[in-house]
């Protein structure tokens, strides 16, 4: 498989206040998202949650492809750092330019090295807003964040996002007008008549 983002760019998402059982299932597919669509890993702040994350490894370890998955304690800290080492960050949140108008800015901004995209699952704190180097929105109006990333990730990877995986998937979905089939190493595994007409 090729790699979704050709640039030497690694993006990084930062899942802020994450609440124990109330966002189990949301933070889970915001981890999914960042995966399945070219990210190098998701960090979480908030309450630690061993158990979403050790399903989250889970889910990518069977699948495959390299993912990282972390959590930071204090994460004003950690955006100040990552400042410091010539991040560039880009919070989504309803509040900022929509991304129809900064989607040019969007390739520019991976000739750098390391992006961390911030997204929220509460209500997030000025200071964000002023650390970010840019505050993109998917929409002016209330959305989820899981929607948001997605977007996002495909108009940073201009649709490849879509159209590419990660690299050493050990799962392999072939796409069907009818039935299933699925590629888990050499043996085929096929469920339904995937011959029939539409």
């Amino acid at each position: 498989m090729k790699k979704i983002i050709d640039q030497m760019t690694e993006i990084y998402v930062l899942r802020m206040g994450h609440r124990y059982i109330r966002d189990l299932r949301i933070s889970t597919h915001c981890g999914l998202v960042a995966w399945a669509l070219g990210a190098k890993g998701i960090l979480f702040t908030g309450m630690y949650d061993k158990e979403m994350m050790k399903k989250l490894r889970e889910t990518v370890e069977r699948w495959g492809g390299e993912f990282e998955i972390g959590y930071v304690e204090n994460w004003r800290e950690y955006i100040l750092e990552e400042r410091r080492r010539g991040t560039y960050i880009i919070h989504l949140t309803m509040y900022g330019i929509n991304i129809p108008t900064v989607e040019k800015a969007l390739q520019k901004i991976l000739r750098w090295k390391r992006i961390l995209v911030i997204i929220g699952a509460e209500k997030m704190p000025r200071e964000v807003y002023l650390l970010a180097h840019l505050n993109v929105a998917i929409k002016n109006v209330p959305h989820s964040e899981v929607a948001a990333l997605s977007i996002f990730m495909d108009r940073i990877t201009n649709g490849k996002a879509l159209l590419e995986y990660p690299e050493h998937m050990k799962i392999k979905i072939i796409p069907q007008i009818r039935g299933k089939v699925i590629e888990r190493g050499e043996p085929k595994y096929i469920e339904g008549d995937i011959n029939r007409e539409v």
